[in-house]
């Protein structure tokens, strides 16, 4: 299978800074962690982006709209495989309300 190129969208950043900012101040120490586990992710999605659940695609409608979670750490990574990439549209915290934050999209 063929490396796509990710593409976070401008939402997806805007979730990763978020979470970066809980950890600055929550759990320092785990930064570094959290970012290895998030560039992970992507790069796997990337590498197999068939790997994500539809399950939030049949119940929100949203055809090809797949997720993963991050190892050690509880985020989701929301993403849709396009023919030239992958991409991530949100990536956000499993305890969040996800049909109602990913039903703005």
């Amino acid at each position: 299978m063929t490396h796509k190129p990710v593409f976070l969208r401008a939402r997806a950043n805007a979730d990763i800074d978020e979470a970066l900012d809980f950890y600055l101040v929550e759990a320092p120490e785990e930064v570094e962690a959290l970012l290895e586990s998030l560039r992970d992710t992507v790069e796997r999605i990337g590498r197999s982006p068939g790997v994500g659940s539809p399950r939030y695609s049949h119940e929100l409608d949203m055809p090809g709209l797949r997720h993963i979670s991050t190892p050690r750490f509880p985020y989701l990574v929301f993403y849709f495989d396009t023919d030239q990439r992958v991409e991530v549209i949100r990536v956000l915290h499993q305890r969040r309300d996800l049909p109602d934050e990913l039903d703005a999209e």
